[in-house]
């Protein structure tokens, strides 16, 4: 099994034309549910089916996956899903990336060409699954005429057609040039449950081998003949305007080719990119002022702590009547939460090479959306769609930010202004200053607890810029950011979420912002977790009760999520003695339609705090690669401990403070803790997984350092509260 080299000038001909070379004969894609499979252009290619499985004459088979690999493990189990389904030999496959093509974009209602929102494998599933297995159907079917047998009496394994009563076997690549003349089945069988031989196991990942010897291309590694160097320096504040520029204070340094202005940025190109930056830091720019010179984090905060009371909002859920419920209840507990700006602080900077000519535009960059890539080359060159080739590479970390196409933009721009191929490359400084952040957010809750100690009210106020706002209004309606109240709702029970709260009143006023707001790993659920599971063991030591129990309570109504509490219960040994000093805290949230349960163990020594352990379970329904769950569990729960910890953006006259990971600190392997994950397969359907964790870690650790020293926690990051890590 084999990765393609990514970064090469991957598009449909290219794809195309090496498949014939090869002797490819069978392409396999079938329509989604709704939704024709279209390819970018006509090419008119004999066996060509579609867009996602090739059959070469060799019997090798190549498999380009709908999604890039930024990590996450998706372009593994979405081969091993077709595979599966095909029944080929998983040591005799290459996966590939894909190119820019209708046929990739996902199956729901965003039609975008995107990797994102822990979609890939539960989106992707079953059209992967109808393609192999009408690959395989039409291999079996020529191997049966060639035979004279029956096609039930054959099936397809290891990369042969078997024929079961004679053991007669036959190659996939000598049987695929007559498969490729059969009609594509319209309803392919697809294999019952348990008969696969790679769904369910722990298969290495694909992607690894060529990250550990160098061979696999990031966006970094691309090199064309004749290619310049860039790097921009944008606006101090966002969206301000560039009055004037000094060319002579650095156009004339040495390897400077052009200074190109973009809108709110300058772009030097050079023959290397540290003359380009040697350039850039001698350039002087003057901008032109702008209404939010003055604005600051605190000015921000201070507005959405004012917005905690506003009289008007926008409803997300009324159920029964919470404010009956606090008027007759027994104690009311009523708390504030806020979390700040974060950054997504890829380790691979922003970058992106392009190379435009009157005719062509072809762009290489690690980016999560094909779409934007492609709008913005249409956009700016004028060039029709099949003269545009957008080739994804590897992605050196996304969690988010790279679904953007400002980094696009700007490299395309530099090449159209100098006629050459142009590698484009964000400064560490650049990049830490000018993402599209988190957004800082307020919630006020308040509970009304019972006489029996019981929660039966709920009222939850939400205040914070909108995400979807400019990348996605239509998700914006009404006042009311589908983001802003993520991960406060399930499938699962008739209350809409988990917990069997009576009385519910939860509401979101927005709030206006010049930052850059963008989708950062479970956007609103990484708020939202923590407001919830930070109030709730407040509400629940209120009662005077241990907080897994009160949960346990709430949980009434929700097998599945009783299950995954209980386990990680179990599996910390709740409850059991601990050293002066160490707490516990557990958390509970649904996100990206899997459960999660963690608990933290944690230490306080005066000023110092040190994360020992953390449990971690895990409810995502039917489980293609173990291994990918866990190691994006594990990721997912050290990028989440990162930001609670230490990390965020502030704003000081209009501008973020933070410049690099000195001033923007991210956990170090020291500082990790020992993480233990178990998975619970429920049968149910299958949920995400690369961004299921991140909610619950910051108020398991948050509720953990209560019970160790009895300091609550109520905004991020932990660091201002007096505790650093150990």
């Amino acid at each position: 099994m084999k990765t393609a080299r990514h970064g090469g000038a991957l598009n449909r001909r290219a794809f195309l034309q090496a498949s014939a070379a090869a002797g490819a004969s069978l392409m396999i894609a079938l329509p989604l549910e709704g939704c024709s499979v279209q390819r970018a252009r006509p090419e008119p290619v004999t066996g060509s089916f579609g867009l996602f499985l090739a059959v070469h004459a060799d019997g090798a088979v190549t498999v380009t996956v709908p999604v890039v690999e930024m990590g996450q493990g998706a372009q593994t189990a979405l081969a091993m899903i077709i595979v599966d389904e095909l029944g080929a030999d998983w040591n005799r496959i290459t996966v590939q990336p894909p190119p820019a093509a209708v046929g990739y974009q996902r199956p729901d209602v965003t039609k975008y060409q995107l990797t994102s929102g822990s979609w890939s494998v539960r989106l992707w599933n079953l059209p992967m699954r109808r393609a192999g297995a009408a690959a395989r159907e039409m291999l079996i079917a020529a191997a049966a005429q060639r035979w004279g047998v029956a096609p039930a009496s054959c099936d397809a394994l290891d990369g042969q057609v078997v024929h079961g009563p004679s053991g007669r076997r036959i190659g996939f690549g000598d049987v695929a040039s007559a498969a490729a003349k059969l009609p594509v089945p319209s309803d392919p069988s697809l294999r019952a449950p348990g008969k696969g031989r790679l769904v369910g196991r722990r298969i290495a990942r694909t992607d690894i081998p060529s990250k550990v010897d160098g061979s696999g291309i990031f966006g970094v590694d691309v090199r064309l003949p004749g290619m310049l160097y860039a790097t921009p320096r944008q606006a101090p504040v966002y969206g301000a305007e560039i009055a004037d520029i000094d060319r002579d204070s650095a156009i004339k340094l040495r390897g400077v080719v052009d200074i190109v202005q973009s809108p709110g940025a300058v772009i030097v190109v050079a023959d290397t990119f540290w003359h380009a930056k040697q350039a850039l830091d001698q350039l002087t720019i003057r901008y032109r002022e702008s209404p939010h010179d003055r604005d600051t984090t605190e000015r921000l905060m201070a507005s959405e702590r004012e917005k905690l009371g506003a009289r008007e909002a926008a409803m997300f859920r009324r159920v029964g009547d919470a404010a009956a419920a606090a008027a007759g209840a027994s104690k009311l507990v009523s708390v504030d939460y806020t979390v700040p700006f974060l950054h997504h602080a890829p380790l691979e900077p922003m970058n992106c090479t392009a190379r435009v000519t009157k005719e062509r535009c072809e762009v290489w960059a690690p980016t999560q959306c094909h779409t934007t890539a492609l709008d913005a080359a249409r956009r700016l060159t004028g060039l029709p769609d099949d003269r545009i080739v957008i080739n994804a590479t590897l992605l050196g970390g996304a969690f988010g930010r790279r679904i953007h196409d400002d980094f696009v933009e700007q490299a395309i721009r530099a090449s159209m202004a100098v006629g050459r191929p142009v590698k484009l490359i964000w400064t560490r400084e650049e990049d830490m200053r000018h993402g599209f952040h988190r957004p800082a957010m307020s919630a006020r809750m308040k509970g009304s607890l019972d006489d029996k100690g019981q929660l039966t009210g709920l009222t939850m106020r939400i205040v914070g810029p909108s995400v979807h706002e400019k990348f996605w209004p239509s998700f914006f309606k009404d006042g009311l950011d589908a983001s802003a109240i993520m991960a406060l709702t399930t499938k699962n029970t008739a209350a809409g979420l988990h917990y069997a709260i009576a009385h519910q009143h939860i509401d979101y006023v927005h709030q206006p912002t010049h930052v850059p707001i963008g989708y950062w790993r479970s956007v609103g659920a990484s708020h939202n977790g923590f407001f919830m599971e930070g109030f709730i063991d407040e509400v629940a030591l209120a009662a005077g009760q241990d907080p897994a129990a009160f949960r346990r309570r709430l949980l009434r109504d929700s097998p599945r999520g009783l299950a995954v509490l209980d386990k990680a219960v179990e599996a910390c040994g709740w409850g059991s003695p601990l050293p002066a000093g160490h707490g516990r805290g557990i958390a509970f949230c649904e996100n990206v339609d899997s459960i999660v349960a963690q608990v933290a163990q944690v230490e306080v020594a005066g000023d110092l705090l040190r994360v020992h352990r953390i449990v971690a379970v895990v409810d995502c329904g039917k489980v293609i690669n173990p291994d990918t769950v866990e190691a994006q569990m594990q990721g997912g729960i050290v990028n989440a401990l990162s930001a609670a910890l230490a990390e965020e953006i502030t704003i000081q006259e209009g501008a973020a403070v933070q410049s690099n990971f000195h001033d923007y600190p991210v956990l170090r392997m020291a500082g990790a803790p020992s993480v233990e994950v178990y998975i619970i397969e429920s049968g149910a359907a299958m949920g995400g997984v690369g961004e299921a964790m991140v909610p619950t870690l910051a108020p398991a650790v948050c509720n953990a350092i209560h019970a160790a020293c009895g300091k609550r926690i109520r905004s991020l990051p932990i660091k201002h509260h007096g505790l650093r890590p150990a």
